[in-house]
């Protein structure tokens, strides 16, 4: 099994973003990379995979991400 995983970020306005990570890092990394490039505070975004929330110490392997999986991404509601 490869040690990197390609997954696949969409946003609310049908941006896709394109993410190579190591399958045991935690997908914190690839949360602060996508807000820094998009422009957007961590704390105002909510990362859901197969419509579960994504916890910033979650990896890919615990997930049991596949290859160009998609997470979704959304404003947190204030």
């Amino acid at each position: 099994m490869a040690e990197h995983i390609d997954l696949k970020v969409a946003g609310q306005d049908g941006s896709v973003v394109h993410f190579r990570i190591k399958r045991h890092s935690p997908l914190s990394r690839l949360m602060k990379a996508y807000c820094s490039r998009q422009g957007l505070l961590l704390k105002h975004i909510i990362f859901l995979f197969d419509g579960q929330p994504i916890k910033e110490a979650d990896t890919p392997a615990q997930l049991e991400m596949e290859h160009e999986d998609m997470i979704e991404v959304y404003q947190q509601q204030t």
